[in-house]
């Protein structure tokens, strides 16, 4: 399976890496361009030695950037932003895009995207999912969609994060927001939509009794998502976790609370196996 985007016809514009070209944008090109260059004595066995050593990781001092997990995993390294500073945000993600690498960083201030946006002005930054990200060549989109459908808008960050996560990797996304279980109504008239993709992300707080429900109207996969939206006894999100982990329904899966952007990449791998 390989949830890396298919580059082969894309058009990259002035000044981007083509992750097609295999000297630049992946690993096993870059080694055969710089053993041929230790091999006609342009560089010393330490600078060739150094040169294979980044091409796998790369120190930034504050960070060891993994620049092989593309490879091994189908998909780039993404930056989680929370708890860094603007600059350690922004050279990681500088550190992506020099290594051909599409770039992705969750949970970023307005700050650190700022740093990000003034070395790549082309970075698109979402605040109502703090997210920024950049791509690199053209889109290969799937051909079945994931619905992101979130019990009430005050979930939306969560949503989007998990929208934009699963666009990030080429998916089409069905938005479907404000559906919770205290109005069944207007969820029932947005079923089909919902059957129509390949796969669900269901998210909710409170009682957490969305997916569920959804669980139980569509036959296919749904992932669920708790988020810390409730009242005290709803304890950050915990009780939306507990209720979606004991959930009757057959075929829903869950991951961490508020965790958006987990539960987008695991739909794209799943929308595109």
């Amino acid at each position: 399976m390989n949830c890396e985007p298919r580059w082969k016809n894309s058009t990259v514009a002035d000044g981007e890496v083509d992750p097609t070209d295999d000297s630049r944008g992946q690993i096993g090109g870059r080694l055969e361009k710089l053993l041929d260059t230790f091999r006609s004595g342009e560089i010393e066995l330490s600078d060739a030695v150094a040169g294979i050593r980044s091409a796998f990781f790369e120190d930034l001092e504050h960070s060891t950037l993994d620049h092989d997990r593309a490879r091994r995993t189908g998909a780039a390294e993404v930056i989680y932003g929370l708890h860094k500073t603007p600059a350690q945000v922004a050279d990681a993600f500088a550190a992506l895009v020099a290594a051909g690498q599409s770039a992705l960083a969750t949970r970023v201030s307005e700050d650190a995207a700022k740093a990000v946006r003034a070395r790549h002005p082309g970075a698109r930054f979402h605040p109502g999912a703090s997210l920024i990200s950049l791509k690199q060549g053209g889109p290969q989109l799937a051909s079945t969609s994931i619905a992101i459908v979130s019990a009430g808008t005050s979930d939306y960050h969560v949503a989007e994060e998990a929208a934009l996560t699963a666009e990030f990797y080429d998916n089409p996304v069905i938005r479907i927001a404000d559906v919770g279980v205290a109005g069944l109504h207007r969820l029932l008239a947005r079923t089909e939509e919902i059957r129509s993709a390949r796969v669900v992300i269901v998210i909710a707080g409170m009682e957490g009794a969305l997916p569920s429900v959804i669980g139980g109207l569509v036959d296919k996969p749904v992932i669920a998502v708790p988020t810390s939206v409730g009242y005290g006894a709803a304890f950050d999100g915990m009780t939306a976790l507990l209720g979606m982990l004991t959930s009757c329904a057959s075929g829903v899966c869950v991951v961490n609370i508020d965790n958006g952007y987990g539960a987008g990449y695991l739909a794209s791998m799943i929308n595109r196996l």
